[in-house]
């Protein structure tokens, strides 16, 4: 089994990912000479970060800390270094931790060179530097106040609104409130003190926002921000409590900037062809959205809330998203915006896997009879009035389950039917 999932390594925090951290650091040093590392509000992020820092010391490589900070705002860092090492497990629980690489360009590290990592990890072939060859670990002052004047400059005038944002005490608490009041806004915080156990769940999903869009209707804020543990993601609500949805977000901001040519997954709605955007497709995860706009591109996105803005940086950028979206609402309101596209009954849930494998669903899954099957990131069955898709997580023991239609009847019929599915294999196992 591989080290690396859709979105670096990431699991429960325990002694093993603890050594596994050192030795990570060990492989990352005797690639990458020049590294910038910094982590997010977990408790245990600290020791994990330690863990990392030694490792690249040991490898003979020189280190600086940059703290506590987003993931984005590690990337923008980055830029200066061989590569960055950021400590998180993004939106997952608080008992997770993980490791996410990134290159100066922002995007994560790609298959082959988590190749020459996980290798010597695996094969236990790491080796230290001479002693005369380990340096110190020194400061890198200043990240959060880079990214907020880097984005500040696409924002010259004063937004001049009322903002309610919630952080959901990710590491977004220690910079997005400052940018936004940089930039004109009232700004209302819902768990923007940083903290490692999480008010809320992590993820900004609807289900988890509910003081959010309470916050939004009773402040009359022009909209709502939430983001994840590492602010690699933001997701919105608009002026009247709203959640809206990840689909209609990519529309809102990718007609913002003017984008034309979108790259998003193969899970988002297919009203984003609709919207007359060029639209290019990939398996789920960002990091292969970042690697499809790396042939070119104006926007990139997962409904998941990870926009992409190659103009700034291949890695999903949650807080310039934040002012971006901020921006809209200062000249538009967001219930008009969002309600003038179309939107059909969409059901994304998550299923816990129980040891069944994807692949072993694929003869009853084409007992659905589709038009089509493609293969390219587990299932994904498309029908004349429909499609589905089913895939295993990247990033914890579940599978993943999407499903569109025209309609809400025919929505949970094959929604109901693949979870049915699910569920007789997985007995059937036992």
């Amino acid at each position: 089994m591989g080290l690396f999932g859709t979105s670096g390594i990431r699991r429960l925090f325990d002694k093993d990912l603890l050594e596994l951290a050192l030795r990570t650091g060990l492989a990352v040093g005797s690639v990458c000479k020049n590294v910038v590392v910094g982590g997010d509000t977990r408790t245990s992020t600290g020791v994990m970060k330690n863990a990392v820092i030694a490792g690249l010391l040991a490898a003979g490589a020189k280190c600086e800390d940059a703290g506590v900070l987003p993931t984005p705002t590690l990337a923008g860092a980055a830029r200066e270094f061989d590569a960055g090492v950021m400590i998180t497990a993004s939106h997952n629980p608080p008992e997770y931790n993980g490791i996410k690489l990134l290159n100066p360009d922002g995007s994560a590290f790609s298959p082959a060179q988590q190749r020459e990592i996980e290798k010597p990890v695996l094969d236990d072939v790491l080796a230290t530097a001479p002693w005369g060859e380990i340096k110190e670990c020194t400061v890198y002052a200043g990240a959060v106040e880079e990214h907020i004047e880097r984005i500040a400059r696409d924002f010259p005038s004063q937004l001049k609104i009322k903002v309610v944002l919630d952080c959901g005490g990710g590491a977004a608490s220690v910079i997005t409130p400052r940018l936004l009041k940089r930039l004109g806004c009232e700004v209302v915080e819902i768990n923007c003190q940083p903290g490692g156990l999480f008010p809320r769940p992590s993820e900004p999903t609807e289900a988890n926002l509910g003081d959010l869009m309470k916050a939004v209707r009773e402040s009359g804020a022009s909209v709502g921000i939430a983001h994840d543990g590492d602010a690699d993601r933001m997701m919105a609500v608009d002026e009247k409590g709203r959640f809206i949805s990840g689909d209609k977000l990519m529309v809102i901001l990718a007609r913002a900037i003017g984008a034309k040519d979108v790259v998003t997954t193969i899970d988002a709605s297919m009203v984003i062809e609709e919207m007359g955007f060029k639209v290019r497709r990939t398996r789920v995860g960002d990091n292969y959205v970042s690697e499809e706009l790396k042939k070119g591109g104006d926007f990139g996105g997962e409904p998941s809330g990870a926009w992409v803005f190659p103009g700034v940086s291949l890695c999903p950028d949650g807080i310039y998203a934040a002012a971006q979206i901020a921006s809209i609402a200062g000249r538009n309101e967001l219930s008009k915006l969002a309600g003038g596209i179309p939107a059909y009954p969409i059901l994304r849930g998550s299923i816990a896997s129980d040891g069944v494998a994807v692949s072993a669903l694929a003869t009853r899954l084409e007992s659905l009879k589709p038009v089509s099957v493609d293969k390219s990131d587990g299932f994904k069955l498309d029908f004349k009035d429909s499609w589905l898709l089913v895939r295993t997580s990247g990033t914890e023991p579940k599978i993943r389950l999407t499903v569109e239609a025209r309609t809400e009847t025919r929505v949970r019929e094959l929604y109901d039917s693949v979870v049915t599915l699910i569920k007789a294999i997985g007995k059937k196992e036992k």
